[in-house]
């Protein structure tokens, strides 16, 4: 069956960019520890580091997870979208796809890593999606510090673990009463996970398939 996924130039530009991040390789990351990896997983103050040694590393969501984005944000009829890493714009491709079967909206991302944004921008235009997207470059810190929608609907974190509690503080006071965040990997951030999974937090907080913290705002 022909999804939104996968037709047109979209289904054929994802298995592209899915095929060539499973290929990719760093053999800078490789020379490192399994023990000094997840230091610096977790390191609050060595992120831009250790994630700008990840450059050539795709990292992108699963295939799942796509899904489960585009059908969140379809089901929402989300129109503000905010995402925390870019990286080379496999999950933007999606949230963008929802948005455009929305009848339009705004996605805001951020990525640090200055070759991945360029990459990312391609590939956001390559799937006509450009005039939807902004993809601000610097650290997401002080890029999603402003100029926001009043409300936002959708957030995915899936930049540096540490901060997920950081960019969350700044999105919270917009986020729309029923705002879905999907927090990829969220194990590394155990700061975050007490946050949303706290009795009176102001979200109902699951755990959903592998490594996702899937959260709703409720007050």
């Amino acid at each position: 069956m022909t999804t939104p996924l996968t037709a047109s130039t979209l289904g054929p530009l994802l298995d592209r960019l899915f095929a060539q991040a499973a290929a990719a390789t760093s053999p800078e990351i490789d020379a490192l520890t399994q023990e000094e990896r997840e230091r610096l997983m977790h390191s609050r103050t060595e992120y831009q580091a250790f994630y700008s040694r990840l450059k050539d590393l795709w990292l992108p969501v699963t295939r799942e997870t796509g899904r489960l984005l585009y059908m969140l944000a379809r089901t929402m009829n989300a129109r503000n979208i905010v995402e925390f890493g870019t990286s080379f714009g496999i999950s933007t491709l999606h949230l963008a796809a929802a948005l455009r079967n929305n009848g339009g909206g705004r996605l805001i991302s951020s990525e640090f890593e200055p070759s991945k944004v360029t990459r990312a921008r391609e590939h956001i235009a390559e799937g006509g999606f450009t005039d939807l997207v902004d993809i601000r470059e610097g650290d997401a810190v002080k890029t999603l510090a402003t100029d926001l929608p009043e409300t936002i609907d959708l957030v995915l974190l899936d930049g540096a673990k540490p901060l997920y509690g950081d960019i969350l503080a700044l999105l919270e006071h917009r986020l729309r009463p029923g705002a879905m965040i999907v927090a990829d990997n969220a194990d590394y951030s155990p700061d975050y996970l007490a946050r949303v999974c706290a009795a009176n937090s102001g979200y109902l907080s699951i755990p959903f398939a592998q490594d996702i913290e899937l959260s709703m705002r409720v007050g």
